[in-house]
Parts: structure tokens; sequence; C-alpha cells
């Protein structure tokens, strides 16, 4: 079947190696040779530049690749729906998400679901909020977690509203404070947690007009609180992320409280897969007490 050819060049792709692939495939290293020269042969290309440094794409293999990946992600879809026809026993649930959800949400979840669903198996991809969208729409995830509002050509659920918390040194002057003052913001460095799209924390400081000397951006969560931790600055940080941390830094609620609309995203509600859907009726237990 073209479909197994399919999947093997987009495996040498990710793998970038005949070897690796077939290993990952559970194919000989001449069977997928074979695949990809028949493809090759087939469309009149050369798919991959072979030297003693190893395979590179083409420019013909690159303009390919976004095709042939969505191919073998509708091909999965459609493999799920079959298996959906006869029972939910056995699966793959792909999941986009962003480290917060992963590391408090999602285990308690998958450990619940895996009781009543041993053999579902389960894929996360950790990104920010743009790249799930993109990966949901494209149909590398069944569903994701993301901020809401989100693309408008996405089916969501709203799931829970999570707070933002200024996070600082234990020996900052405002570790005592109620509430962070606003203007407090501008008196210390400044650890963005964006990257890509603009996200909460700017729309903060758009809102209130004021522009904090931002000294590091990432989208690490943990690698912000190590900072934070080590007196380099401050930073705002969503209140999940901050459960059951292990460094010493303090949380203080912003004067004027800011939130974090999270939900649950997908293409189409309707053409989920019934694990997947089974699944997401699991998310009443999320929050481990």
């Amino acid at each position: 079947m073209n479909i197994q050819k399919y999947v093997a060049f987009v495996k040498v792709v990710e793998l970038g190696s005949f070897t690796k692939a077939a290993q990952s495939l559970d194919y000989t290293q001449s069977g997928i040779s074979r695949m990809i020269n028949d493809l090759e042969t087939e469309w009149g290309v050369s798919l991959f530049e072979r030297g003693r440094a190893g395979i590179n794409l083409t420019s013909d293999g690159l303009k390919l690749l976004p095709q042939l990946k969505r191919i073998c992600n509708e091909h999965d879809i459609l493999m799920t729906q079959i298996e959906d026809l006869h029972d939910i026993k056995t699966g793959m649930i792909r999941i986009g998400t962003f480290s917060s959800v992963a590391t408090h949400w999602l285990p308690n979840m998958i450990r619940i679901f895996k009781k009543d669903y041993p053999k579902i198996d389960f894929e996360l991809l950790l990104g920010d909020y743009t790249e799930i969208e993109s990966w949901i729409l494209n149909g590398r995830v069944d569903f994701g977690f993301v901020r809401l509002p989100s693309k408008p050509d996405l089916d969501t659920i709203f799931v829970e509203q999570d707070r933002l918390l200024v996070v600082m040194p234990l020996n900052h002057p405002l570790a005592n404070c109620e509430k962070f003052p606003i203007n407090d913001l501008l008196s210390s460095p400044f650890m963005l947690l964006e990257k890509g799209a603009k996200a909460e924390i700017s729309e903060i400081f758009e809102m209130h007009q004021i522009s904090p000397q931002v000294n590091f951006t990432t989208w690490d969560d943990y690698a912000i609180m190590s900072m934070v931790e080590n007196g380099l600055g401050i930073s705002i940080l969503p209140e999940l992320i901050l459960k059951r941390i292990p460094h010493k830094i303090i949380a203080k609620e912003l004067e004027f409280p800011a939130f974090r609309n999270i939900g649950i995203a997908t293409r189409d509600q309707k053409s989920l897969s019934l694990a997947s859907k089974e699944f997401l009726e699991y998310l009443s237990y999320r929050n481990i007490e």
C-alpha cells in the first residue's frame, strides 16, 4: 500500500536515518530503501540526497513533506475511527498541551483512565498556544488544551479559569504585601513567560499601560522559577504551574486580579474518536486534592 511508503518516508525524515526508520517501523533497512525508491520512481523525483554525512531532503522532498504528513495523520484518524466502530479497548489518544496542564492535570486523568482502559496509549506534545492550535488544525493531535479565546475555526470547551500571580524571591521588598501593586512590576528586572505569539502577560502590560524591563523571555515555566529563586528578577506565572513546586519563591495576587481561561479545542467535536471523547469525561479527575 502507498500509505506504508508514505509513513516510511515521513519516519525517515523524522529520524534522519533509513536504519532508525526501519527499526521504528519494524522493517529491514532494505525494505525502507525499496519503498523510498518506489516513490521516487513512481513520481519521477529525487526525495533524498545521500552522502557520507547521511541523508538530506531534496527541494522536491521538502515540498512534498507537509502533504505526506497530513496524509499519514489523516490515515491515523481513519484507522482510529474504524477501531471505534468496534470498541475503545485499544487505540492512541494524541494530546497537545502546555507544561502546567501536562504536569498537574494529565497525570491523574491518565492514571484513572488507564484503570478502565489499560490498552489505550497516549502521546503528549508540549508546545505554546499557537503551536497547539496548529497541531489541532493539521491533525497532528486529536485535541489540545489551549487558552481561550482561541482560533475561531476550532471547537472549544471551557474548562477552568486560572489566576495569574506575581512570583518573586523570598527576600523581595514586597514579599509581605497582601497584593502586588501593578506599578511595582517596573521596579525589578522581569522574566517574561512567552514564546512566539503574544500571550496573556503582555496583555496585562498593555491593559495597564506599563513597560517592565524584560531581561529574559522563555516558554519554560521552571526556568523562570529558578531564575526568580536566584534573585534575577520577578515574573508573572499561572497559578496552576505553581502547585507543588520545589523552588523557594513567593507568589502574590496582583492588585488588579488577572486570569487566563483554559479550554479544550478540537477541529470538530463530532469527529473525535470514541476514546478521546471518553477521556474528556475524566476532566473532573484533573485536580488532585
